[in-house]
C-alpha cells in the first residue's frame, strides 16, 4: 500500500520512467503470450513454440534491465528523513524500491494480456478485436497456469534483481566511480576481456557463416535464415561490448584531455572518466543493439521484407529499453554528481562552462558510438552475406 501511495504522489518524470518500465514490460510479456499462443495453435511443432520462447529472453531481459536501471535513481530508493522517521531503514527502502518496481511490471503485464486477448478475438464490439487470430492461436484455450507463469517472469525478476541491487552497503564511497574534485578516476579493467570477446564472436560468425551446416534457429517472423552459431558468435560479441564500454568511455575522456586541453575538454573528460563505470555498461549494450540491428538491415537489400510483427516488436522492446537504460544511467550520474556541481558554481565555473562541457561530453559519446556501431556492424555483416 505504500509503495502504491509513493507511486501516485511521485513526480511527473519519475511518473514517466515509471510507465515507460511498464510499456516495456507489456511489450515483452506479449512477446510471451505470443509464443504460448503459437505453441498452442501449432501442437505438433514444438520445435518452432521453443525457439518462440528462446527468441523472447533478447527482449525479456531488456525489461528486466530497464526495470532495474529506473529502480536505481527512483526517489523512493534514496534514504529520506521521513522515511527514517517512520521505521523504514536501508532495508526496507529497498524492499519498497523493489514493490514499485514489481508494481510497474505488473501494470504492464495486464496490458500485455489485455491487449492479446483483444487480439485473439477473445473480447468483443471493439476495433480491431481478433485482428491477428492465425498469429496468437486464436479459437483455442490457453491454460492459465502457463499465462499466470509467463506474465509473472518480468515483475519477480525485476523486483528481485532490484532488491538486490539495491541491498545495504558498507560503505557508500567504496563506489571506485566516485572521484573527490577533479581527481582522475582508475581505469577499468574490463577493456582487454571484452575486445577478446568481441573478437571470438566474429570468429564465430565468420566460421558459421562459412560452414552452415546445422541446426538453423529462425527469428519470429520473416527473418528465418540465422544459423545457431552466427547468433551464438553475435551473442559473444555483444557481450564483449558490454564488457569493453566502461573502458572505452575512460578512453574517450583520456582522449579529450589529450593535447593541450583547455578547462571545459578537461573537465569534460575527468568527468567522462570518473563515470566510465557507470554508463559504460549501457553504452556498450547500445552500441551491440545497434551494430545487430544495422548488420541485418544491410542483408534485407531489396528482398523480401526482413522482419516481421513479432520480430519488429521485439526490436522496438530492445532499442526503446537500451537506450532508456542509458539515459536513465546518465540521470543516475548526473544526480550522483549534484553536490560536485552544486561546489563548482559555487566557486569559479560558471554555468555556461558546465553546459558547454556536457555539450562536449555527448558529442564524444555520440562519436564513440557511431564509430563502434560502424566497425562492427560491418565486421559481423561480412559471414552473413557470405
Amino acid at each position: 500500500m505504500l509503495a502504491l501511495r509513493l507511486v501516485r504522489g511521485a513526480e511527473p518524470l519519475v511518473l514517466l520512467r515509471r510507465l515507460t518500465v511498464a510499456a516495456a514490460s507489456a511489450g515483452a510479456g506479449f512477446l510471451l503470450l505470443a509464443s504460448l499462443g503459437y505453441a498452442v495453435g501449432h501442437p505438433t511443432r514444438s520445435s518452432g513454440a521453443q525457439l518462440h520462447l528462446l527468441w523472447c529472453l533478447v527482449p525479456l531481459t531488456a525489461a528486466v534491465y530497464l526495470a532495474v536501471s529506473v529502480a536505481r535513481t527512483d526517489p523512493s530508493a534514496r534514504p529520506r528523513a521521513g522515511m527514517t522517521a517512520a521505521g523504514l531503514g536501508p532495508a526496507g527502502i529497498a524492499a519498497l524500491s523493489a514493490a514499485s518496481t514489481a508494481l510497474s511490471c505488473t501494470l504492464g503485464s495486464v496490458v500485455a494480456l489485455l491487449v492479446f486477448l483483444h487480439l485473439r478475438g477473445d473480447s468483443t464490439a471493439l476495433p480491431f478485436d481478433g485482428a491477428a487470430p492465425r498469429l496468437l492461436g486464436a479459437g483455442t484455450p490457453l491454460p492459465l497456469a502457463a499465462v499466470v507463469t509467463l506474465l509473472a517472469v518480468i515483475p519477480v525478476a525485476a523486483a528481485a534483481i532490484s532488491a538486490w541491487i539495491l541491498r545495504p552497503r558498507a560503505a557508500a564511497s567504496d563506489d571506485p566511480a566516485r572521484t573527490a574534485g577533479s581527481s582522475p578516476a582508475a581505469a577499468p579493467a574490463g577493456l582487454p576481456w571484452g575486445v577478446a570477446l568481441v573478437a571470438v564472436g566474429l570468429a564465430v560468425e565468420t566460421y558459421s557463416g562459412r560452414h552452415p551446416g546445422g541446426t538453423p534457429l529462425p527469428v519470429p517472423g520473416r527473418f528465418d535464415g540465422s544459423p545457431a552459431g552466427v547468433l551464438a558468435g553475435w551473442t559473444l560479441t555483444a557481450l564483449g561490448l558490454a564488457l569493453a564500454g566502461p573502458g572505452l568511455t575512460y578512453l574517450c575522456g583520456r582522449v579529450l584531455q589529450s593535447v593541450r586541453p583547455g578547462g571545459v575538454r578537461l573537465l569534460a573528460g575527468r568527468v567522462l572518466q570518473a563515470e566510465a563505470r557507470r554508463i559504460g555498461r549501457p553504452l556498450g549494450i547500445l552500441c551491440a543493439v545497434l551494430s545487430g540491428l544495422v548488420a541485418a538491415a544491410s542483408l534485407s537489400g531489396d528482398g523480401p521484407r526482413l522482419f516481421g510483427p513479432v520480430t519488429a516488436l521485439g526490436a522496438v522492446v530492445v532499442v526503446a529499453c537500451t537506450v532508456t537504460s542509458l539515459l536513465t544511467a546518465v540521470l543516475e550520474a548526473k544526480q550522483d554528481r549534484a553536490d560536485e556541481t552544486a561546489a563548482l558554481l559555487r566557486g569559479c565555473a560558471a554555468a555556461g562552462v558546465l553546459r558547454t562541457a556536457a555539450t562536449v561530453r555527448a558529442a564524444a559519446l555520440f562519436a564513440l558510438v557511431a564509430a563502434v556501431t560502424s566497425l562492427v556492424s560491418a565486421l559481423a555483416a561480412v559471414p552473413l552475406s557470405g
